[in-house]
């Protein structure tokens, strides 16, 4: 237990160095609903519900607790709030154990006028300020999608077929039923490509193939690129940001496709977030960014074990 003492007085350092970070850069904290009357559509995130017992006049009795305070944010960038970051617990549910907990803490920021390729120095920055609480640094390699396969597998990944994704997989007798194209992808990054990052270094990798697009913008090209990074620290993914796509007709497009999904794996469909999307047209240009803060403090603490940087895990809740 001494040792999760520990680790909570790191937690609150760390808040602090939040908090300080983005008043150095004029970036405004905020707190939105826990309770919202939309779920998260993304088929490979399940969500938790509840039932409001109260008078029926203020919308649908069942509400969804936030798998990431996304949505609320951007309302409020879209209503001319500007530049805002978040902190605060989100629910996942699933797994639970040495990796997972279904309750965790997230940090998302928006910058106005940022892109991806800015914004995820800026996240660098902040992580390195977080190393420092440890008396640690860590050097930041940035790489394209493209150029970490290329370099670590040797494979085109806009270009080459399904059988060439598979190939470095065959030691690990996965079973193919079901998986997509994206799917390969993403095992030859889990198997693959992150097991071989530097431990003490931050890793920054940017423009992903356009079908991994999510809520981020598609860059026209050949090949056509999402704009979007994620940022690892030693082997563990640490941050997802995006360029902001503010295109609601586009957002829409995008939801129903997850729905779609869900309905073909036999999951439940999520209500669409429509006051997101009533607004999604008025989002200034801007790029925000998602951090796992029990990943961090992991790292800080030189733990494997996400049940050593909570208080009390989801066993003992």
């Amino acid at each position: 237990m001494h040792d999760r003492h520990a680790a909570l007085r790191l937690r609150a350092r760390l808040y602090s160095l939040f908090r300080e970070f983005f008043v150095q850069r004029g970036v405004a904290e905020a707190e939105t609903p826990i309770l919202s009357q939309a779920g998260n559509t993304e088929p490979n995130i399940e969500g938790f519900s509840t039932t409001f017992a109260g008078p029926i006049d203020v919308g649908p009795r069942e509400r969804f607790l936030r798998t990431s305070p996304e949505y609320p944010l951007k309302r409020l960038l879209a209503s001319g709030f500007g530049d805002c970051y978040e902190l605060g617990r989100v629910f996942r549910n699933g797994e639970a154990g040495r990796s997972h907990n279904p309750e965790f803490t997230m940090l998302e920021w928006y910058r106005i006028g940022f892109d991806h390729r800015r914004l995820m120095l800026e996240c660098a920055q902040l992580v390195r300020a977080a190393l420092v609480l440890v008396d640690r640094d860590a050097s930041v390699t940035t790489v394209s999608y493209r150029d970490w396969f290329r370099g670590g597998v040797g494979i085109d990944p806009f270009l080459a077929d399904d059988a060439v994704l598979r190939a470095p997989l065959a030691d690990f007798h996965i079973d193919p039923e079901g998986l997509t194209r994206d799917d390969w992808l993403d095992l030859l990054v889990t198997h693959r490509l992150q097991p071989a990052l530097p431990q003490d270094g931050i890793t920054i990798v940017y423009d992903f193939p356009a079908s991994q697009c999510s809520l981020a913008r598609i860059r026209r090209g050949s090949p056509a690129v999402a704009e979007r990074f994620e940022l690892y620290l030693g082997q563990y993914e640490l941050a997802n940001g995006y360029h902001e796509l503010n295109d609601a007709a586009e957002q829409r497009a995008r939801f129903e496709r997850d729905n779609l999904r869900r309905r073909e794996r036999r999951q439940r469909e999520s209500p669409l977030d429509e006051s997101l999307l009533a607004t999604l047209d008025a989002l200034p240009d801007c790029a925000g960014v998602a951090l796992g803060v029990e990943r961090l403090l992991m790292h800080l603490l030189g733990t494997r074990d996400i049940r050593d940087v909570l208080a009390f895990p989801f066993s003992e809740a």
